[in-house]
């Protein structure tokens, strides 16, 4: 039997690796500023180039997209492949900022998306663009899907959707004031109901610690929480009867290796625990549930997202009503708070 009966070559690993190290090099990028680029770490872009084949295909992908080597489209899910259009945008916004700018991110980063999946009416863009500024959340200071009033940071219409880059600097290109990672979003928006956003991490934007450093056990459960609420008013917005569209949401945590899972945010929650450093240096969270769900039961959503969360750091057993409570201090909570 011939070793290769198919019409497909088999993988020349090595040879691709070394493609990717040629146009990093043509491209004049270093190995920071591709991991950047990639949405990886820089432990993961060493480990591509000594070319070890523990990587998982999603983190391989994003490596090669950036030299050109993978042209995403995921033939299987649009949302997979709205997804990968947001991150191409958002690679060529960033990529002559410096390698430590924070747009870019260097210590990581969350990035979340949603698809609303059901009979849902379609939208003009502009009419979806004041739907989408009525969606927003104002439970915390600085809430997902912002819309800011300053032209140069307000949102505004880009290939079928509302987009919005909350860039460092301003028009001087001086930095402006709240460009740290915390406050340098990105996010795109279809009328489809299809939704990304990425930004940095509140704790390292401190002067009390060091960036990478910590990671909060209570900002998870407001971040997500802000995001499946931002979803579910969406949908009821876009149909009034919106109680059976289903919400497909994901979670992508990256930068997490050195971190500990410290109580800082808010040290009156019921989240008062401490973990070790992270075991791993990404989490992927990932949950289907419908509107009415999320409008009914928050935290019982949440809760195996933040446990999943959490076991990174070793620390298992989180029960569900300490996110109920920490729930209840999201929804309660007012846009005045001092936490952003």
């Amino acid at each position: 039997m011939p070793a290769n009966p198919g019409r497909v070559e088999a993988l020349n690993w090595k040879s691709v690796v070394a493609e990717a190290i040629r146009r990093r090099r043509s491209e004049k990028l270093t190995q920071k500023e591709h991991a950047a680029l990639a949405g990886v770490s820089i432990p993961t872009i060493v480990a591509f180039d000594r070319g070890e084949e523990t990587l998982t295909l999603a983190k391989v992908f994003d490596i090669l997209r950036v030299v050109g080597l993978v042209f995403e489209r995921d033939s299987n899910s649009i949302q997979g492949a709205f997804v990968s259009d947001a991150l191409t945008r958002w690679r060529e916004l960033t990529k002559k900022l410096p390698d430590n700018s924070p747009g870019r991110f260097p210590n990581g980063s969350y990035q979340f998306d949603y698809a609303l999946e059901g009979d849902l009416p379609t939208f003009e863009l502009h009419k979806f663009k004041d739907i989408l500024e009525k969606a927003v959340i104002r439970h915390t200071g600085w809430p997902l899907f912002l819309f800011l009033t300053r032209h140069e940071l307000a949102p505004y219409e880009k290939d079928g959707t509302i987009e919005c880059w909350l860039k460092p600097t301003d028009e001087t290109g001086a930095n402006r004031p709240l460009g740290d990672p915390a406050h340098c979003d990105f996010w795109r928006v279809a009328p489809s109901g299809r939704a990304l956003i990425i930004r940095g991490y509140q704790e390292d934007s401190q002067d009390t610690f060091a960036p990478a450093t910590i990671f909060d056990t209570t900002l998870p459960v407001w971040r997500m929480g802000e995001l499946l609420l931002h979803a579910a008013e969406l949908a009821t917005l876009m149909k009034r009867d919106a109680a059976d569209i289903k919400v497909r949401m994901r979670a992508h945590y990256s930068g997490l290796m050195g971190r500990v899972l410290r109580n800082w945010g808010n040290p009156s929650s019921d989240m008062i625990f401490e973990g070790g450093a992270a075991r791993s240096d990404e989490a992927l969270l990932e949950t289907t549930v419908t509107v009415e769900e999320i409008k009914e039961k928050l935290a019982e959503v949440l809760h195996p997202l933040v446990a999943s969360l959490f076991e990174r750091f070793g620390v298992s057993g989180l029960s569900v009503e300490r996110v109920r409570a920490e729930v209840g201090r999201l929804t309660e909570n007012s846009f005045h708070s001092v936490r952003s």
